[in-house]
């Protein structure tokens, strides 16, 4: 079956041009275009939808706003969140709000779409750009004193990188183990921070 794609976005050539996108990518439809974060939120729950592009600045409620309420309806929802700044405090805030990945809209067509087949392999796309300011916020500041959030050393090196914008993979290769155990290191991860997704425990763990 197709990936189903929603594109919320306000500026509507820039709409169409990524539903043009997604309908044209082999295996992906457009689940539908909506140019508010109301619209989007009142539509999106009642139809199958795995993904969605997000505007992060829109007219009334923000993407930021948006996402947070639809992973609260349906928490297995991937969001890559699109903008034309790469504004550290906005990342950080949509990324809590659970999203899953962050792209620039200048960004080329094919890495629109790849970042959508990576949220939905669990992995968190981000544009080169946006990757260096989230790792250079993550240097500031050290992890979490609280036992129940204490990571053991190679939990810590998979969440770094993470933060440093690695898939799976790549941090499989790094570390010279299976992708699986990459997994289950995540999971134990997710658990100890009590989040549901990488990139919420990468900006959890590094921000406290």
């Amino acid at each position: 079956m197709s990936v189903q794609v929603a594109i919320v976005e306000d500026d509507a050539r820039l709409c169409a041009t990524l539903a043009r996108l997604v309908e044209e990518a082999s295996g992906f439809r457009c689940a539908g275009t909506y140019s508010s974060g109301e619209a989007a939120l009142k539509d999106i729950p009642r139809q199958p939808t795995d993904a969605v592009l997000m505007d992060i600045n829109l007219p009334g409620i923000s993407g930021v706003e948006c996402v947070q309420r639809l992973k609260e309806i349906l928490p297995k929802l991937e969001v890559v969140m699109l903008t034309v700044y790469d504004d550290s405090d906005q990342i950080f805030k949509a990324l809590q709000a659970g999203a899953s990945g962050y792209l620039l809209k200048r960004s080329p067509p094919d890495e629109i779409i790849r970042a959508i087949e990576e949220v939905r392999q669990g992995d968190a796309p981000m544009s080169s750009s946006i990757a260096r300011k989230v790792v250079q916020s993550f240097r500031k500041a050290g992890p979490s004193s609280k036992e129940s959030e204490i990571l053991s050393k190679r939990e810590e090196e998979v969440l770094t990188y993470v933060a440093k914008g690695y898939i799976n993979k790549e941090i499989a290769d790094l570390l010279s183990v299976g992708v699986e155990t990459v997994r289950s290191h995540l999971k134990s991860i997710y658990d100890k921070l009590h989040v549901r997704s990488r990139t919420a425990a990468a900006v959890k763990y590094f921000q406290k």
